[in-house]
């Protein structure tokens, strides 16, 4: 059996993965200033209402409007924006408001690694020996990153939200498995634009039955809005024409860079701190991710040709 050539990744490609990594790291800048005051719930279902709006304008603008409307892959659509945007998003909104952007971004940086267990039980790709140290390195980096956490919520409240912060990323990876099998062939303007309409029909009653009494602050708007906006239209039509472009495997390594960029923001904007423990559990974790997707090959032959 024939083993396929992974597609080659150009200068073109590698300041995308740096753009995109920018603007999902911000997301959880963006996240940590609306989710107090909006609730995780009601924050989300505006972040993709307004996504949802901006992708179908695009669409009208495209001419794809119609395509849209006339999918027949509909349910396919569907059920990959509540595996790849409602409950993610939820669960990283509530993450928010126990722990930072940076470490809620570290946690989102272990979706490699379920990635390729999820490409394992599903797809029965067996991962190489580099693949399993990386899920063993990441599980490590995980539990020296919950090890004596507290969190604006306390020991608990911390413990639930990086719990909440792995089981988005568990989404993730079933959802790049699922975009591969399904809809790989599809306009990623299209599947974006699709998946945040969805994620907006599930979300709108929920949202709409915990909005908060309270007035929601101008900051907090203009959070989720840049969040529906930057973060999640414009970055979700980068992903998909990534996975298109150089495959599944290396467009999830713009989990790699979130980190950097949400700690970036966050120590910027938001003055939070970077601890030694963060340090080295993010350390570990990307190290895992790098090795799980088979990320330090290339870099390791690129460096070889260069000598």
């Amino acid at each position: 059996m024939s083993s396929q050539r992974p597609p080659a990744v150009s200068p073109r490609h590698v300041v995308e993965l740096l753009l995109l990594g920018a603007l999902w790291g911000a997301s959880f800048l963006f996240m940590r200033v609306g989710a107090p005051e909006f609730g995780p719930i009601p924050l989300i279902g505006v972040r993709v209402a307004v996504a949802a709006a901006f992708l179908l304008l695009v669409l009208l603008a495209r001419g794809q409007l119609p395509a849209l409307v006339a999918h027949p892959r509909r349910r396919e659509l569907f059920w990959l924006g509540v595996l790849n945007s409602a409950l993610p998003f939820c669960l990283f909104a509530f993450a928010a408001l126990g722990i930072t952007a940076g470490l809620n971004a570290i946690l989102n940086s272990t979706a490699p690694m379920w990635t390729a267990l999820v490409a394992f039980v599903w797809l029965r790709q067996r991962p190489t020996a580099g693949g399993l140290l990386g899920l063993l390195l990441g599980i490590v980096g995980v539990v020296v990153l919950v090890s004596g956490r507290g969190g604006p919520g306390g020991m608990s409240g911390s413990l639930a939200a990086i719990a909440a912060g792995l089981l988005a990323s568990l989404c993730y990876g079933l959802g790049v498995v699922y975009t591969k099998q399904r809809l790989a062939s599809e306009s990623p303007w299209l599947v974006a634009a699709a998946t945040q309409c969805a994620a907006t029909l599930v979300l709108a009653p929920l949202a709409i039955w915990l909005w908060p009494e309270q007035p929601i602050s101008a900051a907090a708007w203009a959070s989720v809005i840049a969040l529906g906006i930057a973060s999640t239209g414009l970055a979700y039509i980068l992903y998909f024409q990534l996975i298109l472009a150089i495959g599944p495997a290396r467009a999830v390594t713009v989990t790699l860079l979130i980190p950097i960029f949400a700690s970036l923001w966050g120590t910027l904007l938001l003055d939070e701190a970077v601890t030694p423990r963060m340090l080295l559990g993010g350390g570990i974790v990307l190290l895992g991710t790098a090795l799980a997707t088979g990320l330090l090959g290339p870099l390791r032959r690129a460096a070889a040709q260069s000598e």
